[in-house]
């Protein structure tokens, strides 16, 4: 009997313990399952989680993009010339002119200088010099006067007097109609003679200007940077029935859209057909801005453009532009 007080407190306090033990303890039980569950660490693997060794395989390399064929490039590049065409429906020279002489002439004068300038300047020279026996006859002093606008005015003069002679002299007045004529005269090379031939006497002939070149280039038609060369390699592409209004289309699209510095990616037409679209600006809105002459809303270069030109005509000299 002394002892069950003592025997009931020693069965209270392993009540407690117990009840202690699964109260407070259950974590620290739980932890050490835990641990005992775990697997041993192998010390010959490296210690990190699994996606992190993954990751640190190298990538495979991927397949360099297959060159484009002879066969695909001449089949884009008259794609190009196709879309143009209905881009550019009223693409013509941008010189004014009414005759092969005054297109002879305004072509020289065109050198390093816009089109618009010239177009400018040849109004006053061909109303005091309307045939070559007239400019032939003319005093330096007044030409270099009426054509200094057009800059480089001194070694311009000497070259249009120079052909103005020649024709008189050697070609009874007219403007000749063959390449090795014309190349023949002062001032006058291959481009300006293809310009002279194809729009004053129908003869088809590429013009590798400054617009041109550029563009073939960015187009990949050609690796070319001779201008001889170039028009030779663009000639096999084309057939002979293309190459003047080739020249036009191309030519205006680099004069209004694929600009040297900072073509309008994102305003052309041809974007889909251009390998180096996004050397300028993509974003549309961006890219309207730098839209020129009709294309933007402005003037376009000639004082009198062909019927069918949809822009509005060159203002005059000294009238601004």
């Amino acid at each position: 009997m002394s002892n069950s007080p003592v025997r009931a407190q020693a069965k209270g306090a392993e009540r407690v313990s117990a009840e202690g033990n699964s109260a407070v303890g259950e974590r620290g039980v739980s932890k050490r399952a835990k641990a005992a569950n775990r697997k041993p660490v192998d010390p010959a693997k490296p210690v990190g989680p699994a996606k992190s060794a993954e990751a640190a395989k190298p990538a495979k390399p991927t397949k360099p993009a297959k060159p484009e064929s002879r066969l695909a490039m001449v089949r884009r590049a008259r794609k190009i010339n196709r879309e143009l065409a209905e881009v550019f429906p009223y693409a013509h020279p941008e010189l004014d002119f009414r005759n092969p002489f005054e297109l002879l002439v305004a072509t020289v004068l065109s050198a390093q200088t816009t089109d618009l300038r010239v177009n400018q300047t040849t109004p006053a020279l061909f109303a005091k010099y309307p045939t070559p026996e007239d400019l032939a006859a003319a005093v330096p002093e007044e030409v270099e006067e009426l054509i200094r606008p057009t800059g480089f005015f001194r070694a311009k003069t000497k070259s249009i007097m120079g052909l103005a002679t020649a024709l008189r002299d050697d070609f009874g007045g007219e403007v000749p109609g063959r390449l090795d004529d014309l190349v023949k005269l002062p001032g006058v090379g291959r481009k300006t003679a293809f310009v002279v031939l194809g729009n004053a006497f129908g003869v088809p002939g590429i013009t590798v200007d400054t617009h041109f070149m550029r563009l073939v280039r960015r187009w990949k038609w050609t690796e070319q940077e001779d201008p001889v060369k170039i028009e030779a390699e663009i000639a096999e592409i084309f057939p002979k029935s293309e190459w003047t209004m080739l020249s036009h289309r191309v030519i205006f699209h680099g004069r209004r859209i694929c600009h040297a510095r900072k073509p309008a990616c994102g305003a052309c037409p041809i974007t889909h057909l251009c390998p180096s679209y996004g050397e300028g600006e993509t974003d549309p809105e961006k890219a309207k801005k730098l839209l020129k002459y009709e294309m933007g809303g402005f003037p376009g270069q000639r004082l009198d453009p062909p019927p069918g030109y949809p822009g509005r005509p060159a203002p005059p000299l000294g009238a601004g532009g």
